[in-house]
């Protein structure tokens, strides 16, 4: 065995997502957690090499004075969580649409009055790469605090040809910069724009004529999303604008049935896509759709929440239904202001039903092979890439059931620890680029 870099032992719990099953875990299944009671983890070249008993794995691998030694006694280990819906690269924040809110204006008539996302388009298009970075930074940077590895990052606030691609060229430096790994995503179908409003036609001539062909001839993103919702796009549209994806290589993703009873979740199981997103009014038909063709289903209860609304997804039905449910925090600055994963678990379980098992499952495992990054992380298992979450609890379940803090105690990636609490006896968020 190569020489251990890392090891981490004595783990009260070590959650290995480990399963029998292929694929994402559905039904039943996404309450195994792959338990390992005072287990150990040994890590070479940012790889996992070993997991089990403590006792096991002494036994067999090889450290010296570098190796470097974590006592995780009494703590719990999680894979780190895969965010898989996000919007961080934007200019400005909206907390004056927040507090419109408050005073029972709606989503859509925020949008109307020429907020929303062509308020977001209209700052990121006066701001430069450089500045689009160094406004990411601190996002990602928190991302991690929370114990977040991966995210699925969006394009979408640029709706031109040459912005569109300004903000994927900033999500491909953030991924070369930041510990964070980015897996992009082409939105340029996420509103029409105001310059187009009167010619919808043309712009989605613009998105599958130009913009496609060139994010995929520059490879700057390898899954196409769309907003399919009244007011938006409609399912004919999306439908054309996906299949033109499709040709190009994309694999598909959709916002779907967000915001009212549409189809999206059809349309998504009959293009097959990856996922379909939000579903907050997905109805028994789109449900039973999406799990004949193997559609995640990505619930993010962070935007019902920041919306104020009543409606959440109906995850306890997808569940036992079926369907492979995954969590986001669709971290926008319009309708999900947050960066923090373990708040979504929270939302989860006290307004979705979920259980905290399935909450972590959706958020590891079930969240990796939504951006097709399964094979790499979103377990601990021998192969995978080394990227693990030490928890300062005692018990899984404390982490959506103590809701509104943080507590990651470390975070590593790629074998490295990247990140140490203070409450963990460390010298806080001193590791970043």
């Amino acid at each position: 065995m190569k020489l251990i870099n890392l090891i981490i032992q004595n783990a009260g719990q070590i959650l290995t997502l480990k399963s029998s099953q292929k694929g994402p875990r559905t039904g039943e299944l996404m309450e195994d957690l792959g338990i390992i009671q005072d287990g150990t983890v040994a890590i070479s070249e940012g790889k996992i090499v070993a997991v089990g008993k403590k006792k096991e794995i002494l036994d067999q691998i090889t450290m010296d004075e570098k190796t470097k030694i974590v006592d995780a006694r009494d703590k719990v280990v999680l894979p780190g969580f895969v965010d898989c819906h996000t919007h961080p690269v934007f200019a400005e924040t909206r907390e004056e649409e927040f507090e419109m809110r408050i005073k029972g204006k709606s989503y859509q008539e925020i949008a109307a009055s020429g907020g929303g996302i062509k308020s977001s388009v209209k700052a990121l298009r006066s701001k430069s790469k450089k500045e689009l970075v160094q406004l990411a930074l601190p996002r990602l940077d928190r991302m991690l605090s929370f114990g977040t590895t991966t995210i699925e990052a969006k394009s979408g606030y640029g709706l031109s040809l040459d912005h569109e691609i300004k903000m994927l060229e900033v999500i491909q430096e953030l991924n070369r910069i930041h510990p964070i790994d980015l897996v992009p995503t082409f939105l340029g179908a996420h509103e029409v724009p105001e310059e187009y409003e009167n010619r919808r036609s043309e712009y989605i001539k613009l998105i599958i004529e130009k913009m496609i062909p060139e994010v995929a001839k520059r490879k700057l993103a390898g899954f196409c999303d769309i907003f399919c919702e009244k007011g938006v796009f409609d399912i004919g549209e999306s439908r054309q604008i996906l299949t033109a994806a499709r040709n190009y290589g994309f694999k598909l993703r959709l916002h779907a049935d967000q915001l009212s009873s549409l189809g999206g979740s059809k349309l998504a199981a009959e293009l097959r896509a990856i996922s379909a997103d939000h579903l907050e009014f997905i109805d028994d038909e789109g449900i039973r759709m999406m799990k004949r063709a193997g559609v995640i289903g990505v619930l993010l209860p962070g935007a019902c929440f920041g919306l104020g609304l009543k409606e959440y997804p109906p995850a306890r039905k997808m569940i036992d239904q079926g369907v492979p449910v995954a969590l986001g925090t669709d971290f926008n600055p319009g309708s999900s202001m947050t960066e923090s994963m373990p708040m979504i678990l929270s939302l989860a379980c006290l307004m979705m039903r979920m259980t905290p098992a399935e909450a972590i499952v959706a958020s590891t495992i079930n969240s990796a092979y939504a951006v097709d990054k399964a094979n790499e992380v979103g377990t601990i298992e021998v192969g995978k890439r080394a990227d693990l979450v030490i928890w300062n609890v005692q018990s899984y379940k404390e982490i959506p059931y103590h809701f509104g803090v943080n507590l990651v105690g470390q975070v590593i990636k790629d074998g490295k620890v990247i990140y140490v609490s203070s409450s963990a006896g460390g010298e806080g968020q001193g590791l970043r680029r």
